[in-house]
């Protein structure tokens, strides 16, 4: 029958691809690790009520007489139960058991104890010695069942071995080439109808280099096992290294998380995908999850005292710890430029609010600027309006006298009042005082700023009562934007030269002669 079923395997993989039943993607495998994170954060859950389990048949084995034979079964379940567990209380109960076995002369028991104890031996760092003692078995006129034992721990002893000497590869096909002769020997006499012969034979396959015919039968095998947790943690492993022997990495990391997953629903503490999953998810860059999985993996076999675990997991978790903390400087370097870059961009946001408040000062001051260039104008205006009505209102008062003058025959006076030029004295006297009084009212500061431009002993010193001389006026009338000589001339009532004489005087005074005239120009500039 086996020998059937592996033809036909071989017949299927011919024609079927590897990877053909089931393609496994990156949400696969990130699912898969959710599922396993979930399962770690329940593990106290999981070690509870295998304790309590434990507890349970311990009572059963106490509420048995010391010694008797009836003993047997419970010890050898309670060892069971703390195998992969707590290695040193697996001892005491295997030695136990054995002793009570040898006591009773019940010598398959004495046998199966011893079986166990060895492979406990091997997972606690004693697996030299526990390879001695096994190679002195004999299985000459043994019944199979047994042999199935003893075939049993023979692969689990030399398994472990391989694994340990997994940095010595001689060494380690060694100890393989003995774990699969085992597996060649259970295959031979386990029961074709037994939950674990199927998985054996697709382990058995996998480690004779058939990986695709062990691939198709753990495909069928694995979704059988979900009620089995030890054995779906050891099929789930086998196939995650099938996947990894095809450089597939998905399957490798997601059966990795499904073998992992197993054994803590089981709450195995001897595992090795949890940390195998470690190691291969630091290689994909996931230091965060790497670190916690090793170090759970390690905590676990630390618990177990499972030393050839410790080993296994302690090797990988400097190598992950020294990149995790260069991740962290990393970090911590970025955080650091980001901080300078922060801090560069508020010094700049802090000085453009600063210029932007200055800015608005600045605006508020040509507001209030142009505020009063308003005003200024609007007295212009009116000082100029006033201007004009006093002249319309004298010019209207002259001429009511030259008519009455004319009509009552007066015209002598008419003409002695002309050409006396009193009238036109009157006039300029009040045009001067009209004028002065408007145009300081507008430059209230203008006689000390235009003394500031002349030197200190040309200073202007005006008479008690006057507001402007002849100097100022003709310089106020070129602030005014009245720069042409001879207006200046008409409105003073001089002459063209005379005004030349002024200014070139005026000028001759200035502290910078040539720029006189435009520094006048700036004063009471609004600065717009």
């Amino acid at each position: 029958m086996k020998t059937t079923f592996f033809i036909i395997t071989i017949i299927v993989s011919l024609f079927s691809p590897v990877y053909a039943s089931k393609n496994i993607t990156e949400k696969d495998v990130k699912q898969a690790l959710n599922e396993l994170d979930m399962e770690l954060s329940r593990s106290r859950t999981y070690v509870a009520a295998r304790q309590s389990r434990i507890d349970s048949i311990s009572a059963l084995v106490d509420n048995i007489p010391a010694g008797s034979a009836d003993q047997l079964p419970l010890l050898m379940e309670l060892g069971n139960a703390y195998h992969g567990y707590l290695s040193d209380s697996a001892k005491v109960i295997y030695e136990r058991g054995e002793q009570v076995a040898r006591m009773n002369n019940v010598r398959d028991y004495e046998i199966r104890f011893m079986l166990k104890k060895l492979v406990n031996m091997t997972l606690t760092g004693f697996g030299l010695e526990a390879a001695q003692t096994f190679q002195t078995i004999s299985t000459e006129n043994m019944p199979d069942s047994l042999k199935v034992d003893v075939f049993s721990a023979g692969r689990q002893l030399y398994d472990y071995q391989a694994s340990f000497y997994s940095s010595l590869s001689e060494s380690s096909k060694e100890w393989q080439a003995k774990s699969i002769d085992m597996l060649r020997k259970l295959l031979e006499i386990l029961p074709d109808s037994s939950e674990e012969h199927a998985l054996r034979e697709s382990e058995f396959l996998w480690a004779t280099g058939h990986s695709s015919e062990a691939k198709i039968m753990l495909d069928e095998y694995l979704p059988k096992a979900s009620d089995h947790p030890v054995l779906e943690a050891i099929a789930a492993n086998i196939m995650a290294q099938i996947h990894k022997s095809h450089d597939n990495n998905n399957g490798q990391l997601y059966y990795l998380a499904k073998s992992a997953a197993a054994d803590i629903r089981n709450a195995t503490r001897e595992t090795v995908s949890l940390h195998e999953l470690g190691a291969a998810i630091f290689e994909n860059g996931d230091l965060d999850r790497a670190h916690k999985y090793l170090n759970a993996a390690l905590s676990d076999a630390v618990e177990c005292n499972a030393s050839m675990r410790m080993l296994q997991a302690s090797g990988a978790l400097p190598v992950i710890a020294e990149a995790h903390r260069s991740q962290e400087a990393r970090a911590r370097l970025w955080t650091s430029m980001i901080i300078v870059i922060m801090g560069i961009l508020l010094f700049c946001l802090m000085m453009t609010s600063l210029r932007l408040r200055a800015e608005m000062r600045r605006m508020k001051e040509l507001q209030e600027g142009l505020a009063t260039a308003n005003r200024i104008k609007e007295m212009y205006i009116s000082q100029f309006l006033n201007l004009c009505t006093n002249y319309m209102d004298k010019l209207n008062q002259f001429c009511k006298i030259a008519e009455r003058k004319i009509s009552t025959g007066k015209a002598d006076e008419l003409y002695k009042l002309i050409t006396s030029g009193r009238f036109a004295e009157e006039q300029s006297e009040e045009f001067y005082d009209t004028f002065d009084r408007a145009f300081l009212h507008i430059y209230p500061d203008f006689v000390n700023e235009v003394n500031q431009l002349l030197r200190p002993e040309e200073k202007i010193e005006l008479e008690e009562g006057e507001l402007l001389n002849t100097d100022l006026r003709i310089l106020a009338f070129m602030r005014l934007g009245v720069d042409d000589s001879t207006r200046i001339a008409q409105v003073l009532n001089y002459s063209v030269h005379t005004i030349y004489a002024y200014r070139n005087r005026l000028r001759n005074r200035a502290l910078n002669r040539d720029s006189l005239e435009n520094d006048v120009m700036k004063i009471g500039h609004l600065g717009i």
